[in-house]
């Protein structure tokens, strides 16, 4: 095979960090490509989000990416005659959808890397950047926000290069061309004095690095077709679509291919329709050549890791591998006295289809059978790559409780070891002493502090992924919520010590009805309460958090009392304490190995894993029992 460099085409990948500016930077590449008029970018934007690549509700709301997106600009380099196609790749930048960043890494041939001019590396920088030197691809490092009040750029292009070392980079990945820019306002440079004289007013000298330093696809188009699929959307009209690299060969529409999935089985079926990426949609083609990335429709059956070869020669492609789940919890049928009440989907069948479903685009989650036939143990990055997960299942009607989050352990030569993660956290000066003693509680070693202007301060912990869950909302606690937490995976160790656990114990509801504003006047000094008068609640639900470390059971439908002593105006001027309003994620965060989140189209509730009192306490006397039995033998 002779390799054949398809100079019409660039395919690059866009990674950084949570909130670096990726899909800021990409809206600005499109726009200034002239793939679209101002009143149509307007149109797209949804009003005032203003990222047309964060299309999904959720990233709309959150403000983050969570899905990695395909988008084309044509871009006529200066002095040329043809225009270069730039397949460009948005990545999320969380840490818990790294899965996303893994598997679309193979269809690039080089990445931009973006490092916030403030903030510098983060601990996803280093995730993304390791996995991209591990696909051999060299990094574009554009420090981007270099408008933003305190901006170190100079500082930062070191700490980037300090970083390439530390990861045993080669030396061409080492020797990285830098372009400095303002992904919100459009522009970049290649010198910052430069800039200062005469200000940039566009992103041509981005465009120009790109069509320079990334290399042009190599690839055989003699040779017969190989091609991975490396995404798959939907549509209600044609079913699945893959979405993928033409590695050799080309693929016709009408051709005859044969689908070699993960686990080597084998699948003949027919191209329906090729289309190819322009800016933010897709136009149909007849054939796509190798290096090219395309969109394919009408396969019988096609999925994440698929290679698409000839009949008459098939041979796959390396399969799409992304890093094993650090976090595990269980889903299960809602079976509270609620349930059935506020959603549709509420059998364990139509939970574990979702389930499978859901595992076929997303290669990151891992689903096993649970102790019983209505419980699934489902496995992902972490708690917000879940919590996206249950959102999204929410909002489709489904009803479902789930347990406490768990790590995963391994045993590595004999010894248990679980995930440590690289813990980062910017904190107001003044609450850092706070900060460093609850990470130090939860076994987090410091290994770095740095002072990030005149109020902040860079913390850099390593900590057992145990003592994350329920450590963000303490951050934001101890900071009066200023303190920005971010983390990603590091490394396996031996495990020690024991799991931290909640410090408090809850109020329980020992009656079900409407909760009166007469027991909450009375329960309040007891601790603060997750329910306001007016709430449904069944025996067993949490209610509240008690001052003490105990739980207490408490009756929070009880109604007042009249009688003829008593004014029914006395009590007018009572002001209430306003409830605490747990999030999903933090109702997740908060509960103990013997509670249950209970989700809802319309509510998320915290409950005991056994509702009835008397039962809890049969089971926590046997436990005891089993225990004593245990030490005596």
């Amino acid at each position: 095979m002779s390799d054949v460099i398809n100079n019409t085409i660039r395919n690059i990948a866009v990674i950084a960090h949570v909130d670096h500016g990726k899909t800021s930077l990409v809206d600005k590449m499109l726009f200034q490509s002239g793939q679209f008029r101002s009143g149509e970018l307007e149109k797209l934007q949804g009003g005032q989000h203003g990222l047309i690549m964060d299309s999904n509700p959720l990233e709309r709301e959150r403000g983050i990416t969570i899905l990695s997106k395909n988008c084309a600009i044509k871009y006529l380099p200066e002095g040329a005659t043809e225009a270069i196609t730039i397949n460009i790749i948005d990545t999320p930048g969380h840490a818990d959808f790294g899965g996303e960043v893994e598997r679309v890494l193979r269809m690039a041939d080089g990445c931009l890397l973006l490092v916030d001019a403030f903030d510098g590396p983060m601990p996803q920088s280093r995730f993304v950047l390791r996995k991209a030197l591990g696909f051999g691809l060299k990094p574009i490092v554009v420090v981007n926000k270099c408008d933003r009040p305190g901006a170190r750029p100079n500082e930062v292009h070191g700490e980037v290069f300090d970083l390439l070392i530390e990861l045993d980079a080669e030396e061409h990945a080492a020797d990285f061309p830098c372009v400095f820019s303002s992904g919100r306002e459009g522009w970049a440079t290649l010198d910052l004095d430069e800039h200062a004289k005469n200000p940039s007013k566009d992103l041509r000298p981005l465009f120009e690095t790109i069509i320079k330093h990334v290399p042009a696809p190599k690839a055989d188009i003699n040779a017969p077709l190989q091609m991975l699929i490396t995404t798959l959307d939907y549509s209600d009209y044609v079913g699945k679509i893959g979405i993928g690299r033409v590695y050799h060969g080309n693929i016709k529409t009408g051709q005859q291919v044969c689908s070699i999935k993960r686990d080597g089985k084998e699948e003949i079926s027919r191209v329906g329709k090729l289309y190819r990426f322009q800016g933010l949609g897709r136009v149909e083609t007849e054939s796509v050549t190798a290096g090219d990335i395309c969109a394919v429709v009408g396969l019988e059956s096609v999925d994440i890791g698929d290679t698409l070869c000839l009949p008459e020669h098939r041979v796959a492609l390396p399969p799409v591998t992304v890093d094993e789940p650090t976090i595990t919890m269980v889903f299960r049928v809602n079976d509270s006295p609620f349930g059935g009440q506020e959603g549709d989907k509420v059998t364990s069948r139509q939970i574990r289809e979702r389930l499978e479903r859901e595992q076929q685009t997303n290669v990151a989650m891992r689903i096993a059978p649970g102790r019983s036939g209505d419980e699934y143990a489902v496995s992902g990055r972490g708690l917000l790559h879940l919590g996206i997960l249950l959102e999204t299942m929410r909002r489709e009607g489904f009803e479902l409780s789930v347990g406490k989050p768990e790590v995963i352990t391994k045993v590595i030569d004999g010894v248990v070891c679980e995930p440590v993660e690289l813990l980062a956290i910017d904190v107001p000066t003044a609450s850092m002493g706070p900060v460093m003693e609850l990470v130090g509680s939860r076994r987090g070693e410091m290994l770095h502090m740095e002072q990030r202007g005149d109020t902040l301060t860079h913390l850099q912990f390593e900590i057992p992924a145990r003592g994350l869950i329920g450590l963000r909302s303490r951050v934001l606690t101890a900071t009066q919520g200023e303190g920005i937490v971010h983390h990603s995976f590091l490394k396996y160790a031996p495990m020690v010590g024991e799991t931290p656990h909640r410090l408090q114990g809850v109020m329980i509801a020992t009656e079900g009805g409407p909760v009166t504003g007469h027991s909450v006047e009375n329960l309040s000094d007891r601790g603060a309460l997750f329910v306001v008068p007016g709430d449904e609640v069944y025996t067993g639900m949490i209610v509240g958090e008690h001052n003490r470390d105990n739980d207490l059971p408490v009756n929070i439908t009880r109604a007042k009392q009249l009688t003829n002593f008593r004014v029914s105006a006395k009590e007018a001027t009572v002001v209430l304490k306003a409830a605490r309003k747990l999030s999903m994620e933090a109702a997740l965060e908060y509960i103990e190995d013997d509670e249950l989140v209970e989700i809802t189209p319309k509510n998320v509730r915290m409950r005991k894993r056994i509702l009835s009192e008397s039962e809890r306490k049969r089971t926590e006397r046997q436990g005891r029992d089993r225990e004593a039995a245990k030490s005596n033998a």
